[in-house]
């Protein structure tokens, strides 16, 4: 396995709360990363974001389905299972509390690196099909 692909792992598993990685070891100062619920610009913001995800979902799993190298770039389709277990923060005025509903999404993420950082990620998911399976 590649350095970049053992890298995008990694990161996968700090996204959803696995792991406890530093993780200004592996984005950039200015890396950006967004979602469809989520946009974030360096570690910092990154781990607010994560921290946000981490408390709203647990009993996570993160299966890779494909995985792909080329250049600078890594293709993901994975997918998350997780359980809804406390309120999850859409923003400021939507909240959406605790269910405690079995949730799974599939997703299509793109990371691109500088160097043997990731320096932007862009993931792909059905954000509606993700909220209608939390909320009735």
């Amino acid at each position: 396995m590649s350095a970049r692909i053992d890298l995008v792992e990694r990161a996968l598993a700090a996204a959803v709360g696995m792991s406890e990685d530093d993780l200004s070891e592996i984005f950039t100062d200015d890396a950006t990363v967004w979602s469809p619920l989520m946009f974030a610009t360096g570690p910092e913001e990154l781990a607010e974001a994560f921290v946000d995800r981490e408390l709203a979902f647990d009993n996570h799993v993160v299966s890779i389905r494909s995985i792909d190298e080329f250049g600078a770039r890594v293709f993901v389709e994975w997918q998350l299972d997780a359980d809804h277990v406390d309120a999850y923060v859409l923003t400021d005025d939507a909240v959406i509390e605790e269910t405690g509903r079995h949730v799974f999404m599939g997703v299509a993420s793109v990371f691109d690196f500088q160097g043997d950082k990731v320096c932007a990620v862009r993931s792909y998911f059905d954000s509606l099909a993700l909220l209608e399976q939390i909320v009735d």
